[in-house]
């Protein structure tokens, strides 16, 4: 991992090429909810290759004449992918444009088209699916199988990937310097990308605590736990055999703080130490509470549904799984091999 996060299960004992192509990383939006055939919002859902979500926003505005703000998506997918995924454009009082006119350039295609009553606003879709090619495999096969069985047991970290800092940290080192300056001002979309980037350094780092701690994936006193698949949470203040069960099985798991203003639901001594291990970072924090961001939690660990793989006859190997909206395919790969980009990198 480029940010030097500590891996769960340790180094992988096999190397492989990720995104040699588009074609190598697909990924499928699960929306989780039915459109409701009437409203002001046209719900599109849309094949992009080799662009990125926000590219796709500026063509929708262009063609519909809709502001970009009045346009929603649910999350930010990848250039280097064949993605599919769903946008909203809310289009009140206007006149529908010709949708396939998005399809000239080759690079989009329009999949599905219904109309809502609500915009569609980030991080609601239910998951994403994703079917992934790695080449080049070299190391110990048995090891590698080792490993693909115990990420399909027992998860991985849930770190924010690479892709949320930028290319080699540089949204996040631009977001600290925004942090530090203080008055300048940033566009709406900038200002939420630094925003979003602060907030998943400060998570990674709490999360990289835990997992040097081996505690990662288990229920400590005074935690605050979260439903596995859902937004539900509850503070434990003492840890029982029920709730070790549980979190054995992956029903529940250890939440940990996305920083903002607000009241902890942990325990007064699990609160106080998680901002004792920010210590380091204090401003950051204050910053983000200046700035407005209310207290939110999000899953220590990432448990794939449907997980799955085969070895292909020419050797590379194909993993097929679904993630909870937020969680990145690059976290669980870096438990399972040690990955380097093909020829074409992402965005």
């Amino acid at each position: 991992m480029s940010a030097g996060w500590p891996r769960a299960w340790g180094e992988p004992a096999a190397k492989a090429l990720i995104r040699c192509s588009p074609e190598d990383f697909r990924v499928t939006e699960e929306l989780g909810f039915e459109l409701s055939g009437e409203g002001e919002h046209v719900f599109l859902f849309l094949q992009k290759r080799n662009l990125n979500s926000l590219e796709l926003v500026q063509r929708l505005a262009a063609l519909s004449g809709v502001p970009e703000r009045d346009i929603g998506l649910s999350g930010l997918k990848d250039r280097n992918a064949i993605t599919r995924q769903w946008f909203s454009v809310g289009m009140a009082g206007r006149t529908e444009p010709d949708w396939q006119a998005l399809e000239v350039e080759g690079d989009v295609q329009l999949l599905e088209r219904g109309r809502h009553s609500r915009k569609l606003r980030r991080g609601v879709h239910r998951a994403n699916r994703f079917s992934l090619v790695l080449r080049k495999l070299s190391g110990d096969r048995a090891a590698l199988e080792r490993r693909l069985q115990q990420v399909q047991m027992q998860g991985a970290p849930n770190y924010f990937g690479e892709q949320r800092f930028g290319r080699d940290g540089a949204t996040l080192e631009q977001a600290r310097r925004w942090a530090r300056g203080g008055q300048r001002r940033q566009t709406r979309a900038r200002r939420s990308l630094y925003l979003s980037a602060l907030r998943a350094f400060l998570f990674n780092t709490l999360l990289a605590e835990r997992v040097a701690a081996g505690n990662w994936n288990t229920i400590c006193d005074g935690d605050v736990c979260m439903l596995h698949g859902t937004r539900s949470l509850f503070a434990c203040e003492l840890v029982d055999d029920e709730l070790r069960a549980r979190a054995g099985s992956g029903d529940v798991h250890a939440g940990l703080p996305l920083w903002g203003r607000g009241v902890s639901p942990a325990s007064p001594g699990r609160a106080l130490q998680q901002r004792e291990s920010l210590a380091e970072h204090a401003g950051l924090c204050e910053f983000l509470e200046r700035e407005g961001l209310e207290l939110a939690w999000r899953p220590a660990r990432l448990m794939a549904d449907d997980f799955c793989w085969q070895f292909c006859d020419d050797g590379d190997l194909q993993l097929d799984f679904a993630l909870g909206a937020g969680a990145y395919a690059t976290a669980l790969l870096a438990e399972i091999v040690q990955y380097q980009q093909g020829a074409h990198e992402g965005a």
